[in-house]
C-alpha cells in the first residue's frame, strides 16, 4: 500500500504556516503518522526480496518474538491502536516497546516556540483545529488581542505563524513513565512552574503550566513501563487522554491537547489492577518467553553484542540457554517469588557471569565448571528476596535444578555441535573423523604442539580442519588464539558428545 506523502525537512529547517499550506503539508494524528511509517518501511523491505514475515521481523532488530506476536503488533499498529503488552517478567516487553519508539517516525512540523508541539496548521486551518485543537498559550499568542474568545483560525495569516521541523525526543513528542503508587496525576498532566508564576501571577493560567507526562507525549509517543501500578486517579488521567485526545491538568482551568500512541507494559500480576475503561483503551498482545531454542539462543546473540568480548564456548552458551528453558518449562512463570528466574535477562546473565568467573579465576576459555558457577550464579541473582528462609528454600531448588539439568544440557548442545561439523564438514567420513580425534587427544593439553599450528602448516591436518571451522563459527577473539579455543572445544566434545552423532539432533539449533 503506498504511503502518504509527508513534507519533510532537515532538522531546524524554519518556515511558516502559510509555506506549509502551499506545500500540502498534511496533518495527521500520531496514530496515522507511525501507520504510513510502517507500511512504507515494509514495502521498502518488500522491494528489497523480502517475503512477509521477514519484513515484520526486520522491524525489530533487537527484539525476538514469534512470527504471530510480530503479527499481532504490526496489525495493531496499522489499526491505530493503543497497546498494552503483558506477560511474564522479563520476557522482553519493554524492549519491544522501545523498538516500538525506534520506529515512530521523529521528523514533524511544529510551532516554533509552543510547548506541546502544536502542528502550525492547526492555527490556520479550521479543519485542522478542530480535529487537533492548538494549546491555551499558542491561543492566546495569536488571538486577537491575546484574548483565547476571539481565536479563530480562518482570520488568522497564515505567514506569521512561525514553524520549526524538529526531531521528536524526550520531553518534546516522547515521554517515558514507570508505573509506582507514587506517580500521581500532577506527575501526568503537569505542575505549575514557579518562575512563570512570579512572571504571570495567575496561578490559573495556562502559561504557568510545566508539562506532565501526557503532554510531554503530545504528537508523538508514550510510553508507560508497569501500566498496573499506576494509581486508579493516575489511570484515569490518562484514560481522558485516550479517549479525548485532551489533557486537563487539576490547576487550569483550559483543556491542553494530548494526541499520541500509547504503549503499555504489565507483569501478569498487576493486570487485574488495570481499571476496565482504561483496559477497553489498548489492545492486549501476549509477550511470553520464546518456545523455539533457536530464538532464545538469538536472543543471548544480540546482548552479547553489547557486552565486554570474552569469549565463550558456543557448547557453554548452548547449554547455559538449554538450562534456562528447563527451568521454564518445569516452573510456573507466574510465581513472584521465582518469575524472574527464567526470563530472559537470566538468559542474557548466564554467559556473562560464566565469563566473568572464569575471568577471576585467570581461566580463559571458561569451563564447564564455570558454566555451573555462572548458572547458579546468575538464576540466584534472581530469586525475590522476601525472606532470609524463603530464599534460602528457592536457592536450594535452583542449585538442585541446575544438578539436575546441566549434564543433559551440556550433551545435547555437544552433541549438535559435532554433528554439525561431522555432517557438514567431515561429510559422515568415519575414517577422517577418527583420525581427528586422534590428533585432537595429543593437542588438547600440550600448548606448546598447538602452538607449531601456526607454524608448521604440514602437521595435524585433520585437526587444522577443526581449527578453522571453530575460527569461523565462533570467532574468539584476539585473548584467545584459533588453536587454544579448538582445544578447548575439543576437550568440551570429548567430555560430554563423546564424538557421537545421534539422529535426533535436530535442525533448530543455531550452533
Amino acid at each position: 500500500m503506498a504511503a502518504t506523502p509527508r513534507t519533510s525537512a532537515l532538522p531546524g529547517t524554519r518556515a511558516t504556516a502559510a509555506d506549509l499550506k502551499d506545500a500540502g503539508a498534511p496533518v495527521e494524528s500520531p496514530a496515522e503518522r507511525f501507520r504510513d511509517e510502517v507500511l512504507r518501511t515494509i514495502d521498502g523491505l518488500r522491494q528489497k526480496g523480502l517475503d512477509r514475515s521477514e519484513a515484520l521481523r526486520a522491524l525489530f532488530p533487537r527484539t525476538v518474538l514469534t512470527d504471530a506476536t510480530y503479527e499481532d503488533v504490526v496489525t495493531s499498529i496499522v489499526s491505530g491502536a493503543h497497546l498494552l503488552f503483558f506477560g511474564p517478567s522479563g520476557a522482553g516487553k519493554t524492549s519491544l516497546a522501545k523498538e516500538l519508539w525506534n520506529l515512530f517516525p521523529k521528523g514533524v512540523w511544529v510551532v516554533e516556540g509552543c510547548p506541546v508541539l502544536d502542528h502550525p496548521l492547526s492555527l490556520v486551518d479550521p479543519a485542522a483545529a478542530a480535529r487537533f485543537p492548538p494549546c491555551p498559550i499558542c491561543t492566546r499568542r495569536f488571538a486577537a488581542g491575546g484574548d483565547p474568545a476571539r481565536f479563530d483560525p480562518s482570520l488568522i495569516d497564515p505567514a506569521k505563524i512561525p514553524a520549526q521541523f524538529i526531531l521528536l525526543r524526550e520531553g518534546f513528542g516522547f515521554a517515558r513513565l514507570q508505573g509506582s503508587s507514587e506517580v500521581f496525576p500532577d506527575h501526568m498532566t503537569g505542575n505549575i512552574n514557579l518562575r512563570k508564576l512570579e512572571e504571570i501571577g495567575d496561578p490559573m493560567s495556562p502559561l504557568v503550566l510545566e508539562p506532565g507526562k501526557l503532554l510531554q507525549a503530545n504528537r508523538g509517543f508514550l510510553l508507560v513501563d508497569e501500566i498496573g501500578k499506576l494509581p486508579l486517579g493516575t489511570q484515569n488521567v490518562l484514560l481522558q487522554a485516550l479517549q479525548e485526545g485532551t489533557v486537563t491538568p487539576s490547576k487550569s482551568r483550559e483543556s491542553f491537547p494530548g494526541s499520541f500512541v500509547a504503549v503499555s507494559t504489565s507483569n501478569l500480576s498487576d493486570l487485574d489492577n488495570i481499571n476496565d475503561p482504561l483496559s477497553d483503551r489498548l489492545t492486549s498482545l501476549h509477550v511470553g518467553y520464546n518456545a523455539r531454542h533457536a530464538d532464545n539462543r538469538q536472543i543471548v546473540t544480540l546482548a552479547r553484542t553489547d557486552l565486554p568480548s570474552v569469549y565463550v564456548p558456543e557448547i557453554l552458551v548452548d547449554a547455559g540457554v538449554r538450562v534456562i528453558e528447563a527451568w521454564r518449562l518445569k516452573t510456573s512463570e507466574d510465581n513472584p517469588d521465582i518469575g524472574e528466574v527464567g526470563s530472559n535477562r537470566t538468559l542474557i546473565d548466564v554467559a556473562a557471569r560464566t565469563a566473568a568467573i572464569a575471568t577471576l579465576a585467570g581461566r580463559i576459555p571458561p569451563s564447564s565448571a564455570d558454566l555451573k558457577a555462572g548458572l547458579l550464579h546468575a538464576m540466584r541473582g534472581r530469586i525475590r528476596a522476601r525472606s532470609g528462609d524463603s530464599f534460602r528454600q528457592n536457592e536450594r531448588r535452583v542449585g538442585e535444578f541446575v544438578d539436575q539439568y546441566l549434564t543433559a544440557s551440556l550433551k545435547r548442545s555437544a552433541g549438535v555441535y559435532w554433528c554439525r561439523f561431522y555432517r557438514g564438514v567431515l561429510k559422515e567420513n568415519g575414517g577422517e573423523a577418527e583420525a581427528l580425534v586422534g590428533e585432537g587427544r595429543r593437542l588438547k593439553d600440550d600448548a606448546g604442539l598447538r602452538g607449531q599450528l601456526s607454524t608448521n602448516p604440514e602437521i595435524f591436518p585433520k585437526f587444522r580442519t577443526f581449527v578453522r571451522y571453530v575460527e569461523e563459527r565462533e570467532r574468539p577473539g584476539p585473548t584467545v588464539s584459533s588453536a587454544d579455543a579448538a582445544a578447548n572445544v575439543f576437550g568440551l566434545l570429548e567430555e560430554f558428545s563423546l564424538f557421537s552423532c545421534k539422529e535426533d539432533e535436530g535442525d533448530d539449533d543455531p550452533l
